[in-house]
Parts: structure tokens; C-alpha cells; sequence
């Protein structure tokens, strides 16, 4: 029995890797420099997992922005619009494909980005044409490999698999399927384990995740004819099939079918599919199988209980040599190190365990079948005590929260009148022009405010003296947006460290971290809430800013609220009751907050819900039910206030054909979405539902630092109104502008005020 994981966070822990690359991308050190960080980091986390017993170390699995991007550096996939970047410099080669580059008369626009499957990780979206072609160009895999054998470390190399790459892509012209490209594609996939067997590589892991969506048979025989041809070329190699985030479904017998030495199991997510496995009349002995106990994405401590159940299962039908035990999925998506933490309440930290500690139990698990396992005993009985704690502790359980849940009534999710008659109200109260202009809440946080959040937090800076700065920069974000025009103003959100961390520390049944990071997208790293308990709100969250804000303007503001889902969905949320039981109890907390917020004067208010689609499960036959509980409690949130108040909402990166729908019975007043990136391409399923509601398609790509010319923003603009009613039009960007600098921001924002002029000046001459 062997232990491994499918991956580890490669962000460092402290986010050494955020900091190099943000310090290169500004010029404050150079290439030789940040690879030189990016070796330390490597290094430390092989000889972490040496030193924690796990049998079979993964390699490649560190990347400086998207392990999607390195892939398409690997296979050469590189969109004609870099062609004037020096390949040779594969480092501005490869951040310009994931941030766009303006600068030396070279002006690329970022490639698409997107979430990765349902987690709060973005990837880069390939683009593929009917022509591609691939070539063997990064040698990052070999390198890493190699540099892991220096250390004296056998690594098991990690390649997105084949099908899964392409699958993930998009075609950027008509007339073929991207899987078409795929013996384009294999030949250099074969090329790249020829370099890694020269090396004598004993395990190369493909992941291809997409064997947990619902497949059409071309995509199935797509792996068949991938996996019977790596095995034709390379038959002693030991392919380690990786799936995660669901079972195999309907593609499992495909799956056994394949020649392959090792099938992965998430069995965190999808447990029923080991008895699925066992009983088939195609599983093989011979095959084997890759136990996925250990949660990737979740920082629970494994039940040990529970685990070793799941292992002696296993244990009827597999021999013990070919049983491993592992993470369900990359620790990716998991802090770094549970014992940098010293200020989280002890109680709830005796329940908890990050990227190190789950390498610990994993190792604990597979040493429990030993032999001779005295040595572990204790740390079963351990682990046993604090799982049994935590489910009758006091922190935990609120009566009066619970029975607040239960009384919900139908009512409670639903606005007193239908959108028509709200938006004849709502256009007499605000007299906002045609094609308003707005953002979508944050500003930039300057460094500046960010010591000066750092210092109140220390204790270094008075209450009273860090309220009077944080006024003034909201008075000067009023006054800037003033100056330039834009017709609904936010407040700038000067005093939140994070949309969803804020609002957490501010309700019951929250506990923070202080080194609980974890990677969003390239160097953007969050750090999500644990949601332990059940969830209240005992004061105002966000008025006092807010109301603050508005009276410094004659124009309406937006109160910034974030929404019950991505509150869910961007916090470690309890294991021990049902998500959409959770997700009730937040939505009664952001309503209360919403509720106050119009008391106290503001006409519209804004519910982000980036991340309700990330949440939809990866199996079509799942949906339903999600998506019900999930737009029931954006309603609840919404749904206190008079007609006259305006709800917006926001998402963003997500892909909306699927659930659009579900996103009109949201029954948001407007609905800002990202779309610059895509050219208006998500804009499409909005127009083809033909969306009721007022919407604000994005004309500023804010994930990247270069600024959209007055001309893009036009032409964007003219797309839109070419298929919506130009009554419904909204302008503004993609998203928040607070990871931005403030020359960037100001620029661009003034081409987008001037883009809305230049807009209605057009309609009246038209007129």
C-alpha cells in the first residue's frame, strides 16, 4: 500500500510565490530571480512531503499562474496574437497570455478566464482554431522532474490529460470540434513521455477531471483511443489516471476499461462509487485503485473512522499492494500549515487540518494497516476524541437561528411585484440616464490602506484614527467619481480585507485564520472564512459606511453587499449539515443587513453572486436541485425591500447558457456579468433567453493591468445594443477594481463614461 497526493499548494507559506511574482510583474526583480524563489518553493515542499512519509511525491504541479496555461505553453498552443512577443523570453511569453501586455508598442489582450470546475480556482481558457498545431515547447515537466532527482526524490510527473486539455479549450472559429485536434494533439503528448521515460519516470499522473461530467459517447472513445494509444507506445509505463470533484458516473465503465496501472477515486465527494467499482463486471484486480479519503478541499480533520471502513472495503477485493492511499484531489485548494496558527480559538483548531496535516494523515491512515501499528494507535484515539467533540459542541448549535429556518415562509422569497411595475417605480425615483454608468464596488487598495487595516488590526492605529482615514478616501473616491461622471457611485469599499472574510467577521458562526491562504487565480490568493457553526447577524455589517458615503453625494449610491451563495461557497463551510440549510441561515443575515441599508436611505443595493454558478454540480442530473435551493436564497437575501429599491447583482468568469434560467429567477433589477474577454460572448445566452431584466455586459477586463482604448469600449457597447433594448443597457466593469492601480483605474474609467456619453449622443442623433 502506497501514499501519494495528486498535487500541493504551491504558494508558499506565506505567500512567497504571490509576492515574487507580483515584485517581477513590477519590475522589482528579475527572471533569474524569480525562478530562484520558485526552486526554494519546490524544494521545500518535496523534502515536506518526504519527510511526511508519502510514498510517491508529485512533480509539475507547481506553476506561477494556472497549471491550464503551462499546459498550453507545454503543447505549444499559443494564440497568433503573441507572435510578436520573444518566445525565447518564455516568462513575459507566459504571463502576457495570462494578463495581456501593453507596453514596447506590443498591445495583447489576456486570454479567457474561467472557474475550474466548482471551486473558487480560475484557469486560463485555451483557444483553439481549425488549423492548430502543437509542438513539444515548455520543458517545464522535464525540468521539474529533473530538478526533484537532483534532491534524490523519484517524482511522479502531473500532466493535464489530453482529452480533459482540450475539453477544457474553446474553438475561436466555426466548422470544428475541438476534439477533432486530438491525434494533432496525442503526438507530442507521446513526444513529452518519450523525454520523461528517457529519464526513467516509473508513474506519470493524467488528470482528466472531466471523466466526472456527463460525457457523449465521442468524448468517451475520445479517452479510449488517448489512453490504448500511450499504452501501445509506452507499455511499461504506469499511468496514474486521476479523476476528482465527483464519481465516474456513466463514464465509469469506460474508465475500467482503460489500460491504465492506477484509477483515482474521489471518494470524499462520491463515496457510493467504490461499491460501483468492486461490483462491476469490469473491474479488474490487476487495476490499481488510488483512495481519494483525504479532503482536498475542505480543512476538516478526516474521520479516521469513517476512512478505514472505506479502506478495509477496498481491502476484499484489491490486493494490498495495489491499494494507495491519497488527498481526494490536489491540496491546492487547501491552506499551507495548521500550525502557523496561534490566535484561532483551540477548540475549533482540534478540528481542523491544512495541506501539512493532511499529508500526516494520510500517511497515518496507510500505517494503521501495518502490521505493527502500536506506534499509530494513539493518534487514532486522537483523531476519534476530536471528531467525537466537535459534534456536540456548544460553539456550534443556535436554536433561535434554526427555528428561523424552519419558519421560512414561500413569501419570504419573493418581491411584492413582478420586474415590469419595479422598473417603471424604480426609473421615477432614480432618473438615471440612458446607458448608466457605474463599477462594480471596490476600488483600489492602495498599500497605504492596506498598512493602515494592518496597523488597526496590530492594535498600532486607534479605531478613531483608522475611521477618519478610511473617511477620507471614500470622500475621495465620491469626489473622483463625481468628477469624471459616472452616474451611480459606490463607496470604494476601503474598509473590507475581503467580499466575503469581511462580511464573515461580522457574523456568528465564523473563525478566521490568520495564514489560510489559498490561490484564487495567478497571485490572487484569499483567504477563506471557516464556517463552523450555525449563522446570525447581531448588528449592522455595513450601514455606517454606507450611509456615510451617500450623504456626500447627490447621486445614488450602491450599498455592497455579498450574497448567501458565495458566502457558501468562498468560506470552509461545515460538513456536518446540508449546504442549503447554510446557505438559508446567511441569506437571513444578508437580508436583515439589506433591509437596514434601505431604512437608512439607499436606493439601490447590490448582492454579488459571483460565484453561483461555480456551485453547480458537475452532474447534469444534480442541477435541479441546487439551483433551486441556491436562487431561493438569493431571493430571500432580496426580497425585504419597497418596489422603488433597485437589487443589482454581479458574477462573473462563469459560463451562463446552463443555468440561465435560473439566473432570470434570480429576479435581480440588473445583473452586471463579465463579458470583455469573451468579446460579448457570454452576453449570447443572456440574448438568446432574452433576459427580462436590465443588465450591465462588462467593457473592462480588470484581471488585466492594461487599459481598454475609448474605441474597444465602443465597439463592445455597439455589440450589446445591437441585441438588447437599450433601456437595459448598463456600462461598467468586469468586476471589482481592487486589485488595480489607481492611474489604470482612472483611465479607464473615464474611456467608459466617455463611451456611454458618446453612446447617447449617437441615440440622439439617430432619434
Amino acid at each position: 500500500m502506497k501514499t501519494t497526493i495528486l498535487g500541493y499548494p504551491r504558494i508558499g507559506a506565506n505567500r512567497e510565490l504571490k509576492k515574487a511574482c507580483e515584485a517581477y510583474w513590477a519590475n522589482k526583480i528579475n527572471g533569474n530571480e524569480l525562478l530562484k524563489i520558485a526552486k526554494g518553493l519546490k524544494k521545500q515542499n518535496w523534502l515536506l512531503q518526504q519527510k511526511s512519509d508519502i510514498d510517491i511525491i508529485p512533480s509539475n504541479d507547481f506553476s506561477f499562474y494556472d497549471q491550464v496555461l503551462d499546459t498550453c505553453l507545454t503543447v505549444g498552443c499559443i494564440p497568433n496574437r503573441y507572435k510578436n512577443i520573444d518566445k525565447e523570453n518564455t516568462l513575459d511569453l507566459y504571463f502576457a497570455m495570462a494578463r495581456g501586455l501593453q507596453k514596447n508598442n506590443i498591445d495583447v489582450t489576456a486570454m479567457e478566464m474561467t472557474k475550474w470546475f466548482d471551486t473558487n480556482y480560475h484557469y486560463i481558457v485555451p483557444e483553439f482554431s481549425k488549423e492548430q498545431t502543437f509542438e513539444f515547447f515548455s520543458k517545464k515537466v522535464i525540468e521539474e522532474y529533473q530538478e526533484a532527482l537532483d534532491l534524490g526524490i523519484k517524482t511522479k510527473p502531473v500532466l493535464i490529460g489530453p482529452v480533459t486539455f482540450l475539453l477544457l479549450g474553446k474553438e475561436k472559429e466555426p466548422g470544428f470540434h475541438r476534439l477533432d485536434l486530438l491525434k494533432r494533439l496525442l503526438p507530442v503528448y507521446l513526444e513529452i513521455i518519450q523525454a520523461l521515460t528517457d529519464l526513467n519516470v516509473e508513474y506519470i499522473q493524467f488528470d482528466e477531471p472531466c471523466l466526472a461530467l456527463n460525457l457523449t459517447d465521442q468524448e468517451r472513445e475520445a479517452f479510449t483511443l488517448t489512453y490504448e494509444t500511450i499504452h501501445k507506445e509506452f507499455p511499461n509505463l504506469k499511468v496514474f489516471l486521476a479523476n476528482y470533484f465527483d464519481c465516474y458516473g456513466e463514464n465509469l465503465e469506460t474508465a475500467l476499461k482503460l489500460p491504465v496501472d492506477t484509477l483515482h477515486l474521489d471518494l470524499v465527494r462520491c463515496q457510493l462509487q467504490l461499491d460501483d467499482i468492486l461490483n462491476s463486471e469490469y473491474f479488474n484486480e490487476n487495476t490499481k485503485l488510488s483512495l481519494g479519503i483525504v479532503d482536498g478541499r475542505n480543512i476538516w480533520k478526516n474521520d479516521f473512522e469513517a476512512s478505514l471502513k472505506l479502506i478495509e472495503k477496498a481491502l476484499t477485493k484489491v490486493p494490498f499492494e495495489n491499494l494507495w492511499i491519497s488527498s481526494s484531489c490536489s491540496l491546492l485548494h487547501t491552506p499551507y500549515d495548521l500550525d502557523l496558527e496561534h490566535l484561532l480559538n483551540f477548540e475549533i483548531k482540534q478540528w481542523l487540518a491544512f495541506a501539512k496535516q493532511k499529508l500526516e494523515e494520510i500517511s497515518t491512515l496507510r500505517n494503521l494497516q501495518l502490521p505493527e501499528n502500536d506506534a499509530y494507535l494513539s493518534l487514532y484515539e486522537e483523531n476519534k476524541l476530536a471528531n467525537l467533540k466537535r459534534k456536540t459542541s456548544r460553539l456550534i448549535h443556535n436554536d433561535a437561528v434554526k427555528n428561523r429556518v424552519s419558519n421560512l415562509k414561500e413569501s419570504d422569497s419573493h418581491r411584492e411585484n413582478n420586474f415590469a411595475i419595479r422598473q417603471a417605480k424604480q426609473k421615477k425615483a432614480l432618473n438615471l440616464p440612458l446607458y448608466p454608468t457605474t463599477t462594480i464596488g471596490s476600488f483600489p487598495q492602495t498599500k497605504d490602506v492596506r498598512n493602515w487595516r494592518l496597523k488597526h488590526k496590530k492594535g498600532q492605529l486607534s479605531q478613531e484614527d483608522y475611521d477618519f482615514l478610511i473617511a477620507k478616501e471614500i470622500e475621495d473616491s465620491i469626489r473622483f467619481q463625481e468628477d469624471i461622471g459616472l452616474d451611480v457611485l459606490v463607496h470604494g469599499e476601503f474598509e473590507r480585507n475581503d467580499m466575503v472574510e469581511y462580511f464573515g467577521e461580522k457574523l456568528k458562526g465564523f473563525a478566521f485564520s490568520d495564514f489560510g491562504w489559498v490561490q484564487s487565480y495567478g497571485s490572487r490568493c484569499v483567504k477563506p472564512p471557516i464556517l463552523f457553526g450555525d449563522v446570525s447577524r447581531e448588528n449592522p455589517m455595513t450601514v455606517d459606511w454606507s450611509e456615510y458615503a451617500q450623504s456626500l453625494t447627490q447621486k445614488p449610491l450602491k450599498g455592497m453587499l455579498t450574497g448567501p451563495v458565495t458566502i457558501l461557497q468562498w468560506s470552509f463551510v461545515r460538513n456536518d449539515q446540508p449546504r442549503e440549510t447554510t446557505c438559508n441561515q446567511i441569506a437571513l443575515a444578508i437580508r436583515d443587513e439589506v433591509v437596514d441599508l434601505e431604512k437608512h436611505g439607499l436606493k439601490i443595493i447590490q448582492i454579488d453572486e459571483p460565484a453561483i454558478r461555480e456551485g453547480l454540480p458537475l452532474r447534469n442530473e444534480e442541477w435541479a436541485k441546487y439551483l433551486n435551493w441556491a436562487v431561493k436564497a438569493f431571493r430571500i437575501s432580496a426580497s425585504g425591500v419597497k418596489d422603488e429599491t433597485q437589487i443589482h447583482t454581479h458574477m462573473c468568469y462563469s459560463e451562463f447558457n446552463d443555468i440561465i434560467a435560473s439566473i432570470a429567477d434570480m429576479d435581480a433589477d440588473v445583473i452586471t456579468i463579465e463579458t470583455s474577454r469573451s468579446e460579448m460572448e457570454l452576453l449570447d445566452a443572456f440574448v438568446n433567453f432574452e433576459y427580462p431584466n436590465e443588465i450591465g455586459p462588462g467593457v473592462y477586463d480588470i484581471h488585466s493591468p492594461r487599459v481598454p482604448t475609448l474605441q474597444e469600449i465602443e465597439n463592445l457597447l455597439l455589440k450589446a445594443k445591437k441585441v438588447l433594448p437599450k433601456e437595459h443597457i448598463w456600462v461598467n466593469p468586469d468586476c471589482g477594481l481592487k486589485t488595480r492601480d489607481w492611474p489604470e483605474t482612472k483611465e479607464a474609467l473615464k474611456n467608459i463614461v466617455k463611451a456611454a456619453e458618446n453612446l447617447r449622443q449617437l441615440e440622439l442623433e439617430l432619434a
